[in-house]
């Protein structure tokens, strides 16, 4: 499992734990998210994440 950060805000979705906040379940991975999933903190789009190193 993966982590993503928005570059604009740095929220990190962790796909292991998921969002609980925001009903997505623990386990979905970043690509499975809409196409229209946008940050919860700053409303940025998908685009603006990028992988955790």
């Amino acid at each position: 499992m993966k982590k993503y950060i928005c570059e604009l805000c740095g929220y990190v979705y962790d796909e292991e734990s998921g969002d609980a906040d925001h009903k997505i379940p623990a386990g979905t991975k970043f690509a499975d998210l809409p196409s229209d999933f946008m940050c919860p903190l700053c409303g940025a789009g998908k685009e603006s994440f990028s992988e955790q190193k």
